[in-house]
């Protein structure tokens, strides 16, 4: 019985059609693997299961996953974060020594270049919505942003372009946000490394946000990611949440923010290793 994956057309366009027949047929199908997002055994011979591949400047790399998690793509990473990928999709061990446990509070802030002589920082942190515990990233950029192609005498469009790109405002912290089609966060080995966004023309996945360097996330935070399978993005403009050293005090920033209506969300599915 052929294996049942899904290949998506940018994957198919990637690998050719030689190989995408030969995966469907079963000749170059994993059987059992480990999620690609969740991290959790699955088998293609028994339920849907996505082909996802990464390709940098010079490596690619298939992996799989439950289609249930994320679905068949082409995410467009930096060489050097693949390496780290590889590793961990093919469980080589690194040469270099492991990094201290992560802190269970949120990480600094890591800056980005953005449109209009910004730079966006990002925070990690758990967040109670409903009586559960939801991995979450806040971004918050260090200046306010101009719309692309202006002088930024309008104002901040933070906000504003976020909703163009479908984020929803955010009324009650204690209300999930809804899923944005295309968007996905990249986690690797435990780090983060990106926030992607669709590519335009609908091409492969792009960075939104991407980390200067990958950035380790707690335990309890992959936990949570692991168990959801989704990361809830929260966005504010400057000054709207500062760096809060505790996630009771993130939590705090992001209920202001909320009610003074400078405060936009999205859910988003893990892409990647965990």
């Amino acid at each position: 019985m052929p294996p049942m994956l899904d290949v998506s057309e940018d994957v198919r366009a990637e690998i050719g059609d030689e190989e995408a027949e030969r995966l469907l047929a079963g000749e170059n199908a994993p059987g059992s693997y480990d999620c690609t997002s969740c991290r959790t055994p699955g088998d293609s011979a028994q339920e849907r299961t996505s082909t996802v591949l990464f390709v940098g400047e010079e490596t690619a790399v298939l992996a799989f996953a439950h289609a249930s998690c994320i679905p068949s793509q082409v995410v467009q990473v930096a060489e050097a974060e693949l390496q780290g990928a590889v590793r961990s999709i093919t469980g080589e061990q690194s040469g270099s020594p492991q990094g201290a446990p992560a802190p269970s509070a949120p990480m600094a802030p890591a800056p980005e270049p953005a449109p209009g002589q910004a730079v966006l920082g990002i925070t990690s942190g758990l967040i109670l919505v409903n009586g559960e515990l939801h991995p979450a990233l806040v971004v918050e950029p260090t200046a306010p942003i101009a719309r692309p192609g202006t002088l930024g005498n309008g104002g901040d469009d933070f906000l504003t372009l976020l909703i163009e790109q479908g984020f929803a405002p955010v009324h009650d912290v204690n209300q999930p946000p809804v899923h944005l089609p295309g968007w996905s966060v990249l986690l690797a080995m435990g780090q983060l490394h990106a926030v992607l966004q669709p590519g335009t023309g609908g091409g492969s996945p792009v960075a939104w946000w991407q980390a200067h360097q990958p950035l380790q996330v707690a335990d309890s935070w992959r936990t949570a990611a692991n168990k959801t399978h989704t990361v809830l993005v929260y966005a504010a403009p400057v000054g709207s949440i500062g760096q809060q050293p505790r996630e009771d005090l993130l939590r705090d920033a992001l209920e202001k923010a909320a009610a003074s209506g400078l405060l936009v969300a999205a859910a988003m599915p893990l892409a990647g290793t965990s």
